[in-house]
């Protein structure tokens, strides 16, 4: 888990950098009048929410399976019946009985 939150953390300095490089291009583009330099430094504008956000929502799905497992561990056969009555629903919606006629 530990190598986990150092690549989470690596993502987001990463997003950071990317975030600044944009802006600076997107200045200078202005300043220079040059479209091309401003487009580019709002598309890594884009990119850096875009890693940061996934970033984000990567470390709430570990959250989310680490209670799961949790859940689990400490109460198994609650799972084991909640993963039966689920099956059985499922089976039912998905492969309904035919009618004999």
């Amino acid at each position: 888990m530990a190598k986990d939150k150092i690549d989470i953390i690596e993502n987001k300095i990463d997003a950071k950098v990317r975030d600044v490089q944009g802006h600076v291009k997107d200045a200078a583009g202005g300043l220079t009048g040059d479209i091309g330099l401003q487009a580019d430094g709002k598309l890594d504008q884009f990119t850096a929410h875009m890693q940061e956000d996934f970033a984000d929502l990567y470390e709430e799905g570990e959250g989310v399976v680490e209670k799961a497992v949790t859940f689990v561990r400490d109460k198994p056969l609650l799972s084991l019946g909640i993963v039966s009555v689920v099956g059985v629903l499922l089976g039912w919606l998905f492969f309904p009985r035919r009618s004999r006629s």
